[in-house]
């Protein structure tokens, strides 16, 4: 028996639009961010808008390392690409989200390619940079996400700011990931990936610090796992549905010997994977059953034990 595998290519215009906004609480950025949550996940197919939220020393790069609450500006910034060029963009932001303000200025056109770059925050004048093989300075991350079904009401977006008020939120931020579109046509069990139709947006945040502050780690880790308890009731239950790539041990792991029974497998597994978790676990029982390639959330075999 042959297997076939096909990839669908999709067609990229020659030049694309970006763009970057910054809103502060000032400049009305929790309304902004309601509102998106109304908007994003319906938006022209050729367009996508998320949106990062923190300290906005953070999210502009600038040095500032204050834990004076009166000195410590939030907001929000929304990044876009669109596949195509701006004389088309403007008329749809202006039809769809008026109230982020879009003009020109703050569109810039270029290739796919150095869209890229650009939102990896790399000059676009050169491609060199995707060609270098030399390590960052070591940084450490503690990641968690979900999944948000209805729009979060304005005071519940307003309680997320606060926690960017503490110590630990200096090199923190959330990430708003808006789903919809192509992702809604595809069906749940079509492929491992079941987060489809009836979410808005994929809510993910995380917290960085430094190799020196190493010794603080259970600090920064500890407000990650604040933020995402203070999230639970504006977010997807039964289950609370988490995104795979960003691997949280928090929501369980395997046993680090011996057998994983399926029913504690499925406890991280469901979270990931929904009802494709129990598809998965027949596959991995029929091809690894010996469980030799694992990991502490590996889909596990229901056959490890000798004989069985």
């Amino acid at each position: 028996m042959t297997s076939k595998s096909e990839l669908e290519v999709v067609d990229v215009p020659e030049r694309v639009t970006v763009f970057t906004v910054h809103r502060t609480l000032e400049q009305n950025a929790t309304q902004l961010v309601h509102r998106w949550q109304y908007v994003a996940p319906g938006l022209d197919k050729d367009l996508i808008i998320y949106i990062q939220s923190g300290r906005m020393s953070y999210l502009t790069g600038r040095v500032d390392s204050s834990q004076d609450r009166r000195n410590i500006s939030i907001g929000a910034s929304f990044y876009s690409l669109f596949l195509g060029r701006v004389n088309r963009l403007l008329p749809l932001m202006q039809e769809s989200f008026p109230e982020l303000g879009l003009v020109i200025e703050d569109c810039i056109e270029m290739s796919w390619i150095q869209s890229v770059l650009y939102f990896e925050g790399f000059p676009i004048e050169s491609l060199d940079i995707l060609l270098n093989r030399t390590l960052q300075p070591k940084t450490y991350m503690k990641g968690k996400s979900n999944y948000v079904q209805s729009p979060i009401p304005e005071n519940g977006i307003e309680g997320i700011w606060r926690f960017d008020f503490e110590p630990e939120a200096e090199y923190s931020s959330v990430i708003f990931m808006p789903y919809g579109g192509r992702m809604a046509e595809i069906s749940e069990s079509a492929i491992p990936f079941p987060h489809r139709a009836g979410n808005l947006y994929k809510l993910a945040h995380m917290v960085l610090w430094q190799d020196h502050e190493a010794h603080n780690s259970e600090r920064y880790i500890s407000w990650s796992r604040r933020l995402y308890s203070y999230l639970t009731p504006y977010v997807s239950n039964s289950p609370r549905a988490s995104y795979l790539n960003y691997r949280d041990l928090d929501i369980g792991v395997n046993n680090n010997q011996g057998k994983t029974s399926y029913a504690q497998a499925s406890i991280w597994g469901m979270k990931y994977f929904k009802n494709n978790f129990e598809r998965l676990v027949r596959v991995k029982t029929n091809v690894d059953h010996e469980d030799f390639f694992r990991h502490e959330q590996s889909i596990p075999s229901l056959r490890t034990n000798e004989g069985d």
